[in-house]
């Protein structure tokens, strides 16, 4: 704990909670001289709410202003929002410094909450979509609702020029689903006088009609060999790439596996996959080799149940973004294009395909619910189309 209490001169409202504070940081893996520079902030934000004659919990409230004095004074560092978050977070964990009271939710907030609410409830849909779902939703409103959320002026061709608008900066699909989705609510909640639904264009999509984009399994290797095993980062990204390559898995899959979910008896990974679904594995003996040396030389001691942790402070799971990086970061290290996890898993497939698995086994690998979706492998299984192919008539 850090206890050079004498260099952070701490007077006023938040002197109780140094000590608690230095804590809560080393079990969360910050360094020590990290640790320091937060106790110096909480000194000097403590010193300017007892110059100001403010309480600790009207911290939150006037943080920009105190940021804004130890600009004025000259500070150049920890001077953000996100420099005081630590200290936020841990007084909110405390019952200090609760954060300023929400502003009234307005008509088009309750509209917008009423859709979320179904998204969740009635359509069961993943948080990620939901959220998806409600920034179209929200972007739709404020361009073409009212004040109260009303709707019923809404045409057709305002319809048709949002998602002209908005394809072209953002996936025509996103857009299309997400609006059709809402108005669809809309007609229901009588937020919308008639069906708007049908006015959102189809997006053109040609199913199976691109090839997978696959690494050469050299290159796999190369990725696998990038990974310095010897460092506690290394060793992490080979076991990510190890699981991504072997088993097919999609990012927020690896980044949502738990030390609960590995059964090392039985051999067998439990898998939270797509739509709340939860599979069981095997573990192969490479994979598993990988992920105990991770967990035996590399991943620190932190609170959070998760395999793949961050390795900086605060050491929090590693989002599925974060298992992306990794894969990207690889790329470089092995001198190939960058390419994202995405591209792992079907490479994985690519490489049960040459082994001699049939589409049906690949698809239970990797858990498609229809077969369909996995026959876009049958496209590069070359071998077998070189068998069936018809040979070109002579002209």
């Amino acid at each position: 704990m850090w206890r050079d209490l004498s260099r952070a001169k701490a007077t006023g409202p938040l002197v109780p909670y140094i000590a608690g504070f230095s804590a809560e940081l080393e079990s969360m893996g910050y360094r020590p001289s990290s640790v320091a520079n937060h106790v110096l902030l909480l000194a000097h934000a403590s010193r300017w709410l007892h110059e100001h004659g403010y309480r600790a919990d009207e911290l939150a409230e006037r943080t920009e202003d105190f940021l804004a004095v130890r600009r004025t004074i000259g500070y150049t560092q920890w001077i953000s929002p996100e420099a005081m978050a630590p200290l936020l977070t841990y007084l909110g964990s405390r019952g200090v410094a609760a954060m300023p009271a929400a502003v009234l939710a307005t008509p088009v907030d309750d509209v917008l909450a009423g859709y979320e609410h179904y998204l969740l409830e009635e359509r069961g849909l993943a948080i990620k979509t939901i959220q998806a779902f409600v920034r179209v939703a929200r972007a739709f409103v404020d361009e073409h609702g009212d004040v109260t959320g009303d709707l019923t002026g809404v045409t057709a061709g305002d319809v048709l020029d949002f998602v002209s608008e908005h394809c072209r900066r953002q996936n025509p699909h996103r857009v299309a689903t997400g609006l059709r989705v809402f108005l669809r609510y809309c007609q229901v909640a009588g937020v919308t006088t008639g069906s708007l639904s049908e006015a959102v264009p189809r997006v053109a999509s040609w199913r199976l009609s691109s090839l997978p984009k696959t690494l050469a399994p050299e290159h796999v290797r190369s990725l696998l060999e990038s990974c310095d095993q010897s460092s506690a980062t290394g060793a992490r990204n080979f076991a990510i790439v190890t699981v991504l390559v072997r088993l097919g898995l999609r990012a927020g899959e690896v980044a949502n596996l738990e030390l609960g979910d590995v059964d090392w008896r039985g051999g067998e990974l439990t898998v939270r996959g797509k739509g709340s679904r939860v599979d069981r594995l095997p573990l192969p003996v490479d994979v598993g080799a990988a992920i105990a040396h991770w967990l035996e030389h590399g991943r620190p001691a932190c609170a959070h149940p998760n395999v793949f942790i961050r390795m900086l402070a605060p050491l929090t799971p590693l989002s599925s973004g974060g298992v992306s990086d990794v894969v990207r970061a690889a790329c470089r290290r092995a001198g190939l294009a960058p390419v994202g996890a995405h591209h792992l898993r079907h490479s994985a497939a690519s490489e049960m395909l040459r082994g001699g698995s049939n589409l049906f086994e690949i698809g239970q690998v990797l858990r498609h619910q229809r077969l369909a979706t996995t026959a876009i492998y049958a496209k590069i299984d070359h071998r077998t189309l070189s068998g069936v192919a018809q040979p070109w008539p002579e002209a």
